[in-house]
């Protein structure tokens, strides 16, 4: 049975002081909490910190973005061993922002996915279409080209590790959410593709998180869909009770 996983995407918000304030409230409010894998995701600047604070508790830390080299004249860019030495066992890949606003190719985070696994990171790979895709009937193409693209030639090992999270660009902090009915269709579509890029067998293992304006209103629903292993939280992981809230739907 796959253990449901909730990790926190911060993304550029909190400075360290508010980081670490933010982190002691998560911690404290999920005190005993074993059932679910949690997961923050601060800014890089705030991840020792954060790292620190977690030490000794069951929440994981988490890094939102990281290059595929392991060293060179890449400035302002971290690679996937400065990620690690700083404690993270998860990286966020391939968000939407960092496609939209970045201009990351599934190439890019599929790169990016076999560097984390070999420097012993758990890459959470995002994937997610438009309302303009969505509206034009375009979501199987652009999601199974996505998954597709971005976990191409990981080995079996490589692939179990894997957290796939679907994020629908058009319910990323925009108040709206696809429907429990909606998002556990993609995310069967997603299984069914996983099972094409590797084998069922390990297709079943991985973990397909949501995210796009989960709420500790409608996470229960979102997370009861057979094919829901939990969530990517954004904007309502940024307040301790309503993360702790979300988390413990999952339970």
């Amino acid at each position: 049975m796959r253990k449901k996983i909730v990790a926190g995407n911060w993304k550029m918000n909190k400075t360290t002081g508010e980081a670490a304030a933010l982190a002691e409230a998560v911690k404290a409010a999920l005190n005993g909490v074993a059932d679910v894998e949690v997961v923050l995701c601060p800014t890089f600047t705030a991840l020792k910190t954060v790292g620190d604070i977690l030490a000794g508790s069951l929440i994981r830390l988490g890094a939102q973005n990281m290059h595929w080299e392991k060293e060179g004249a890449f400035t302002g860019e971290i690679s996937p061993g400065m990620v690690k030495d700083l404690g993270c066992q998860y990286v966020i890949l391939g968000h939407s922002e960092r496609r939209q606003f970045f201009h990351e190719t599934d190439q890019n985070v599929n790169r990016k996915a076999k560097a984390a696994l070999a420097a012993g990171l758990i890459p959470i790979v995002c994937v997610g279409e438009t309302l303009e895709q969505r509206e034009a009937n375009q979501t199987e193409e652009v999601v199974t080209t996505q998954v597709t693209r971005s976990l191409a030639g990981l080995d079996e090992g490589g692939f179990r590790r894997v957290v796939v999270a679907y994020e629908p660009v058009w319910a990323i902090g925009t108040g709206r959410t696809a429907t429990p009915a909606q998002a556990q269709a993609v995310h069967a579509l997603i299984r069914q593709v996983l099972a094409k890029v590797c084998n069922p067998g390990a297709a079943q293992a991985v973990r397909i998180q949501y995210g796009g304006s989960v709420k500790p209103a409608n996470a229960r629903e979102l997370f009861s869909q057979a094919d829901i292993d939990g969530g990517l939280i954004g904007g309502a992981a940024l307040e301790a009770g309503s993360f702790a809230d979300i988390v413990k739907a999952a339970l």
